[in-house]
């Protein structure tokens, strides 16, 4: 299949041939990584549509997606429930846990992309077969990734992953079986 024009032909080459799960960090990559908080302590968070729509069609192509993010606030839980992905939050290491949860689900690394933005994500960039950091990430970690979206956090990134890891995978990025190449 070929590269769609705005996508970048070596992130797509950073890819694993045979690409099993995407793992996103929360707060900087499916976020834009502010916190809004009101003065009843209650806090939210912002997030593009777009990327809502990456994970989407992901979902919809039966590309598994996982979230993995050391912060508590329900606010995490609640925007994956809406995007219909899984959530493993309120982690204190996020290395051993991905450690743990590929071991579990005897998941080989090399097939694992996975997203962050800051420190605390450079031992999953480390394991992951394929590791990105979201354009605004923390110096450190773009230097452990072995790549670097074109995308900020929160503001594309997603979609950015989610449209390479659908090429990758030989599928159309559309939302409407109707719309693919071919239909009538």
């Amino acid at each position: 299949m070929e590269i769609p024009e705005h996508l970048n032909p070596q992130l797509f080459a950073l890819l694993p041939e045979k690409p099993v799960l995407l793992v996103l960090d929360f707060d900087g990559v499916i976020t834009d990584d502010r916190v809004h908080v009101t003065e009843d302590g209650k806090e939210s968070v912002s997030c593009t549509r777009g990327d809502g729509m990456g994970t989407t069609l992901l979902h919809r192509a039966g590309f598994p997606v996982l979230v993995l993010s050391t912060e508590k606030n329900p606010v995490v839980a609640a925007r994956c429930a809406k995007l219909k992905l899984e959530c493993i939050q309120g982690v204190s290491d996020k290395t051993l846990e991905f450690r743990r949860l590929l071991t579990d689900r005897g998941i080989d690394p090399a097939g694992v992309i996975f997203v962050g933005n800051d420190v605390n994500d450079m031992g999953c960039a480390r394991i992951a077969g394929a590791s990105f950091s979201v354009a605004d990430g923390h110096p450190m970690l773009k230097r452990v990734a072995k790549g670097v979206l074109t995308r900020p956090g929160g503001h594309g990134a997603v979609r950015e992953i989610a449209e390479l890891i659908l090429t990758r995978i030989g599928l159309e990025i559309v939302y409407n079986a109707s719309d693919l190449a071919g239909s009538s």
